[in-house]
């Protein structure tokens, strides 16, 4: 008689909790790296869903998805086969800022991810709930190193690490490292009005169990708050009383494997029309009804993305607020209204919504509502996003504290890219701030202390000049071929691209545009003050002018070469904004040497004289790796930063 187990039992190199973005892009990259890998969800169906704004990119967001393309991810490549409309935000402005955004059809992006996930090698999919973290404690052996090559807590003392997690059904999956990528679902509860429902996002089920198992093992846990709008019938809409958003004419992709040819396709509107005072009112004369105001929400909720009641509220005299109309895809009717989101009950959403230019007569699919869910303090994490105090544990996403889709798939990137390496004996991979926003990102959720959802902003990034989203790739594909998840052929085009910008800017830079009669012609015909009396000037030194860039000199450039845009880009950036680049990199250049003054993993803080006592308090719990990142705890001023430097240089003298 054969004997059937009660529960299954599996074993797996990597386990990822959850496939929202982050989840995609930590499995991708553990099973890209040749690890075996499980992902779980709550639903097959709802892989790479996007429960809120129907869109990717954005103001520094898109600086996170080329950065993620150029090391290999799978976001940019995805949104590019998908979007259904593309515009490049603040065109005006200088690069540093410049934000690729592009509308997403919902349906076709989650089949896309699906299907990438359903024939990645290596990979399995597994629909069930994560009930419980297997943790293994042991004594420290004495030499400082677990048996999976973690740091311990040092000789004679206890360490823990993964050993794998169990599903509510009972099953057990072992595994030698654990990504955790919850997004929102921890003991989810989306309340609007008096309306409150134990659900993950779009009525989906919650994860009501896990929280307990991180609790139980020390993980300190916060309850955080967002929000998403009503979604309105685009038939009961009026179009002709709004503006039309239409897309750019000239597309841009995300990802460096494509060009504009590759990702041509029509493109649909979207729509502007704003809120009024009548709208304002109906806010007001119900805002008691408002679980936000109420007290009935109890977590705490985006600073930089608040609800409409919030806005109203708070900015008593704006007189309006735009509101962006958005279609959810090319299968259905459903338009998001991007910048209203809200809990006020339902008939006070249909209300208020039939108050603005277009919607007198607005039917509502899906009500606004307001989302709580459970996350950690990530400041118990390490740069490399795995847990001080757990080997091999790792989390990644809105569990970290963060919100938006682009910030959890960066985070489930480096995240399951640090887990599969360590697996295969090899060093970790951790960007800092001058490298990409990325390393902005984790940098400030594990060293800040965050007590709201962490949103990335431009004004985030010391060296915004820099790492500006057109060289992404500059910055990063070398670390992406070095990881293993950026191949060879795109490899090779990359060093071809970096040849031909150095050539270019030297030509540029080494020969002269021609004589002072045939350019004052020129820059007469361009609005450009003519030059005086000189020996000539180089091609470098016009593009240097506003008023002038390099594809514009093409036509007094008789010897200029075939070009790709984005090599044309580069250059004239490069030069155009030389002298800003230069005093940047040499700010860089003394933040490296901050960052390389590393901190022994031993030091007790609480020993060392001169540190106030919240120095003290704030270093020993968020253990910095050098004086850098220390100097960037809130609460450690620059006298206690002058004390550690004391500290490092007498121990180097003894």
């Amino acid at each position: 008689m054969n004997h059937i187990s009660k529960h299954i039992e599996e074993y797996y190199d990597v386990v990822v909790v959850g496939a929202g973005h982050a989840g995609i892009e930590a499995a991708l990259a553990s099973a890209r790296l040749g690890l075996r890998t499980v992902v779980f969800t709550v639903s097959v169906d709802s892989i790479g869903l996007m429960p809120c704004n129907p869109n990717i990119g954005g103001t520094s967001k898109g600086h996170l998805v080329c950065e993620l393309d150029a090391l290999g991810g799978e976001m940019g490549k995805c949104i590019d086969r998908t979007f259904i409309q593309s515009k490049m935000l603040n065109r005006s402005k200088g690069p540093a800022v410049h934000s690729l955004r592009a509308q997403a059809d919902k349906q076709a992006y989650i089949a896309e991810m699906r299907r990438t996930l359903e024939n990645t090698p290596g990979l399995d999919i597994r629909q069930a709930e994560v009930a419980e973290l297997l943790v293994e404690s042991r004594e420290g052996a004495g030499a400082g190193t677990s048996s999976l090559g973690t740091d311990c807590d040092g000789p004679g003392r206890n360490w823990r690490s993964i050993a794998g997690v169990r599903a509510s059904s009972g099953a057990v999956y072992h595994a030698k490292r654990v990504v955790l990528c919850t997004g929102v679902y921890l003991n989810a509860r989306c309340i609007y009005g008096e309306v409150s429902e134990y659900t993950g996002p779009n009525g989906l089920r919650a994860a009501n169990e896990l929280t307990a198992s991180l609790i139980k093992n020390g993980i300190p846990v916060r309850r955080f708050k967002t929000g998403t709008p009503a979604r309105v019938d685009r038939r009961s809409i009026d179009f002709s009383e709004m503006e039309e958003q239409r897309g750019d004419e000239e597309l841009r992709p995300f990802s460096f494997s494509n060009e504009p040819e590759d990702i041509e396709r029509e493109q649909v509107s979207c729509w502007l029309t704003y809120t009024n005072e009548h709208t304002h009112e109906i806010i007001r004369e119900n805002i008691d009804r408002s679980p936000l105001f109420s007290g009935e929400i109890k977590g705490t909720g985006p600073r930089y993305c608040p609800s409409i009641e919030d806005k109203v509220m708070k900015f008593p005299d704006k007189e309006r607020h735009q509101i962006f109309i958005e279609p959810e895809g090319l299968y259905t009717n459903e338009m998001y209204l991007s910048g209203m989101s809200s809990s006020l009950p339902e008939d006070v959403q249909q209300a208020m919504i039939r108050t603005m230019p277009g919607f007198s007569h607005a039917h509502i699919v899906r009500n606004a509502y307001a989302i709580e869910y459970d996350c950690i303090d990530a400041t118990v994490l390490k740069p490399s996003l795995e847990f001080k105090e757990i080997s091999g544990l790792y989390a990644a996403g809105q569990i970290n504290g963060s919100s938006g889709y682009e910030e959890a798939a960066v985070q489930g990137f480096m995240a399951g890219v640090n887990a599969a390496l360590s697996l295969l004996g090899r060093s970790e991979v951790v960007l800092d701030r001058s490298q990409a926003y990325i390393g902005v990102l984790i940098d400030d959720l594990v060293t800040k202390e965050s007590f709201e959802p962490y949103r990335m902003m431009t004004s985030r990034a010391e060296y915004r000049l820099l790492l500006r989203q057109d060289n992404a790739d500059l910055r990063l594909r070398r670390i992406g071929h070095e990881i293993g998840l950026v191949s060879d052929e795109e490899y090779e085009r990359f060093l071809k691209k970096e040849s031909q910008i150095e050539a270019e800017i030297g030509r540029m830079r080494n020969t002269i545009a021609g004589s002072n009669e045939f350019i004052n012609d020129f820059l007469r015909r361009h609005g450009s003050a003519e030059l005086p009396d000189s020996k000539g000037v180089s091609f470098a030194e016009l593009i240097k002018r506003p008023e002038l860039s390099y594809d514009l000199l093409s036509e007094i450039d008789n010897d200029r070469p075939e070009l790709s845009w984005r090599v044309r880009e580069q250059v004239n950036i490069e030069i155009k904004y030389e002298g800003y680049i230069k005093r940047q990199r040499q700010q860089v250049e003394q933040f490296r040497k901050l960052e390389g003054k590393k901190l022994p993993k031993d030091i007790d803080y609480g020993k060392l004289k001169g540190l106030r006592l919240e120095a003290q308090q704030k270093l020993q719990r968020i253990r910095p790796e050098n004086i850098g990142q220390a100097g960037r705890i809130s609460g450690v001023s620059p006298a206690d930063i002058s004390v550690l430097l004391i500290y490092l240089e007498q121990m180097k003298r003894s």
